[in-house]
């Protein structure tokens, strides 16, 4: 993938012979009379959604534009001051907001551009604060797409999924970056999600004007030889159409028969038992227990019951279960000589079970359900939980064409359920391991050392 617009891509001509692009269906506007678009950078509302702000504030809507970082790193290497260039994107994205939606509300929380990753938290606790008064009847929220591959996109556009989920409100996303390094044939791009919104000649002009507003990207910033435009004539063309393409989430988990097809072609389909990444990580969450034994413990997809079996050895009680009844007849065989461990075919997000538990690990297990499905899982798991009582999450975190979520956005949610501590985190390029709990002793506090 390439985030530069000046290194080639895929023309807009090509996207506009494709007639899955015209064949979209439209996206329902009726009843909406609240549009909050969030952009990552001062500029994505507007290319990705300037039409449709235009659009919705011709017709009444009421419009807020919700920009997280300050852009101030669009010009890497260039003599101009972060804050000054800082200062710049927020002017424009101000006036070109005005240009679209007269009275629309701007605001723009400042975080540091480029570091979204690292202010997760920090992002959706501000975010979480503006959409929760907006109520969850007539509103559409807007954010980036989570498959545009741009990091700051991905995890403003997580961070508000997950939210617009707990919150109860309608979202869809734009891109921007998929039409310049994706093309009509990738597999990447998600047609049968498509939304479209025709633009009148009103909201064309409007939308063409604020784009141009944004001087500091779509010129040279200085007169320096060299310095160019961050934004080339070429790439723009993408946003110069007559419609806008949205994505509209479908709130879908994977269900039993996907894993009981694995299962059938593969004795173990991601290799878990012969894997050294498998080996290690297994260790590595037996050792981020912070109790030495428990009583009453819980493991959601056991699979073949590589990790059960550490657990059993921790465990006075384990239930193991998993959606799959091939998991559940391997995982049986492995265990058989382990009398504190049962195993049962069960679907947690269906029927949870009705007890009381000292550590519940969901491993590998979040991001094969929609966002409103964790959350509910969620909040039923941390229920669950005895006095004192530990959860544990370990979640691959390269993205799986065939998952709804990514494993980022499951330890997201989870940092949002109240009554629970994170106590510790090992973070990798390729998982994420936290800890929460009732009891936010360190483990030194736990065992009198501290």
């Amino acid at each position: 993938m390439t985030f530069d617009s000046a290194l080639e891509g895929t023309p807009a001509s090509t996207w506009r012979g494709d007639p899955r692009l015209t064949d979209a269906p439209a996206l329902d506007l009726a009843g909406i009379g609240h549009l909050v678009v969030i952009s990552a950078h001062p500029d994505d509302e507007t290319l990705g959604a300037g039409g449709l702000i235009a659009e919705c504030s011709a017709r009444g809507t009421e419009v807020t534009v919700v920009v997280v970082t300050d852009g101030a790193a669009s010009h890497p290497g260039s003599p101009t001051p972060q804050g000054e260039l800082a200062e710049i994107r927020s002017r424009e994205v101000v006036a070109a907001v005005a240009m679209l939606a007269p009275s629309a509300l701007v605001t723009q929380l400042a975080f540091a551009d480029g570091g979204t990753r690292e202010q997760r938290a920090e992002i959706s606790s501000a975010l979480r604060v503006v959409l929760a008064d907006f109520p969850t009847d007539g509103t559409l929220v807007i954010a980036p797409w989570r498959g545009d591959g741009h990091r700051d996109h991905r995890v403003v556009g997580e961070i508000a999924a997950l939210l617009a989920g707990e919150l109860g409100l309608a979202l869809v996303e734009y891109p921007i970056w998929m039409w310049h390094w994706a093309s009509p044939d990738d597999d990447a791009v998600p047609w049968e999600l498509l939304r479209s919104v025709a633009l009148d000649e009103n909201a064309r002009r409007a939308k063409a004007r604020a784009i141009a507003v944004f001087e500091s990207q779509v010129r040279p910033l200085t007169a320096e030889e060299g310095d160019s435009a961050m934004l080339t004539p070429e790439f723009l063309q993408h946003f110069e159409q007559d419609t806008e393409l949205f994505i509209a989430p479908e709130a879908q988990r994977l269900r039993a028969g996907y894993f009981d097809d694995l299962y059938e072609r593969h004795d173990d389909p991601w290799g878990f038992a012969t894997r050294w990444y498998e080996r290690r990580k297994r260790a590595l969450t037996a050792a981020a227990l912070p109790d030495e034994r428990y009583g009453s413990v819980l493991e959601i997809g056991c699979s073949l019951g590589l990790l059960t079996l550490d657990l059993a050895s921790r465990a006075d009680r384990l239930l193991a279960v998993d959606i799959s009844q091939a998991a559940v007849d391997r995982a049986r065989e492995r265990l058989a000589g382990h009398p504190n461990v049962t195993i049962e075919r069960m679907d947690v997000a269906d029927s949870f079970p009705a007890e009381r538990f000292d550590l519940v690990v969901l491993s590998e297990v979040g991001y094969y359900l929609d966002l409103a499905g964790l959350t509910a899982l969620l909040d039923d798991i941390v229920a669950s939980l005895a006095p004192g009582g530990t959860v544990v999450l370990c979640h691959w975190r390269h993205p799986v064409a065939d998952y709804p979520l990514s494993g980022d956005e499951v330890h997201s949610a989870m940092s949002m359920q109240p009554g629970v501590t994170r106590i510790s985190r090992h973070e990798e390029t390729d998982f994420l391991l936290d800890v929460y709990s009732r009891d936010p002793r360190s483990v030194a506090e736990r065992t009198g050392l501290a």
